[in-house]
């Protein structure tokens, strides 16, 4: 097992804009006073810039674009719909906002596989939005693929049950607490774990202070120590900067690559940088934009590919 990847898939944005169905609930989404079609232009040289910078670094980027005849918003952040396993497993997820779940696509796996990779088995859970449970893939679950521990923070977004049916399937052991963030003076679950916690190969990048139930962090930080886990610490204003929405990956050469956002990485301090670095080199791109409407950032435009080649 690994737990980092040279593979990764993105989505180009064609009608990118603040997507009113998921801001209920995503703290982090602001209107920026701009038309739509200038805002998905400020996405697309975002996006392009982004891909550029990761693709230079030497990881490997299959970029698909969006379809504009689905008007799908959120097209950008894939890791909600689905997840690619090692073993040539796919799950699919169920999704909230019903302008996200025309992003699921038959033809990204066609890609996928005419890029070479193998698809074995489609687990799907859509089912679910009948009954409006959710669960949204590597957003609401964050994976420590080497020690099978699934980390969820559970929300209108994530379900207990549909989790531990996840973790069954998948073969994880399930890590449940709530994370929090201050609304209006208000404490409301974060709609997704992977803005608090960044699970990397030796290190773990978490804001503890979201989790206000002492025994749940007590927990969580229990498996992260069991696991040798480095603890990278931050505060709940960095979280804002989206510093938990990282992802580890590795280049052509097997070096290890922190991605994230520079909002993230301008608000991390010199002590958190050298913890990282001392794991991984820091790739960071300046998507405002993305982050401001969309409500997430880098880890969220990438779909880690871990698919066995065919």
């Amino acid at each position: 097992m690994k737990q980092v990847t040279n593979t990764i898939l993105m989505i180009r944005p064609v009608a990118f804009r603040m997507n009113e169905q998921t801001a209920v609930n995503n703290y982090f989404q602001e209107d920026l006073d701009l038309k739509n079609a200038e805002i998905n232009k400020k996405a697309q040289e975002e996006f392009d810039s982004f891909v550029g910078k990761l693709q230079n670094a030497g990881i490997n980027v299959i970029v698909e674009s969006d379809d504009l005849l689905m008007d799908t918003p959120d097209s950008i952040f894939p890791n909600n719909w689905v997840s690619f396993h090692e073993n040539g497993d796919v799950a699919i997820y169920p999704m909230f906002a019903e302008n996200r779940r025309k992003e699921r696509r038959e033809e990204i796996f066609i890609r996928l596989e005419n890029e070479g990779f193998k698809i074995e088995n489609i687990v799907d859970y859509t089912e679910a939005e009948e009954e409006a449970i959710f669960l949204e893939g590597t957003g609401s679950l964050v994976l420590d693929r080497i020690n099978r521990k699934a980390y969820c923070a559970l929300s209108p977004r994530a379900d207990e049950e549909l989790f531990i049916e996840f973790c069954e399937d998948f073969e994880y052991s399930p890590i449940i607490f709530t994370a929090n963030q201050s609304v209006d003076n208000e404490r409301l679950p974060i709609y997704h774990t992977n803005v608090m916690m960044c699970m990397g190969e030796k290190f773990c990048v978490i804001c503890l202070d979201a989790i206000d139930d002492k025994k749940e962090k007590k927990n969580v930080l229990l498996h992260l120590r069991e696991d040798k886990k480095e603890v990278i610490a931050i505060s709940e204003s960095q979280m804002h900067h989206f510093a938990g929405n990282m992802l580890e990956l590795s280049n052509d050469l097997g070096e290890h690559i922190c991605v994230m956002s520079s909002a993230a990485y301008n608000s991390l301090n010199n002590d958190q940088l050298e913890k990282l670095q001392k794991h991984c080199k820091i790739v960071h791109s300046n998507i405002d934009t993305i982050e401001t409407c969309g409500g997430g950032s880098a880890r969220c435009m990438m779909a880690e590919v871990f698919l066995p080649h065919s």
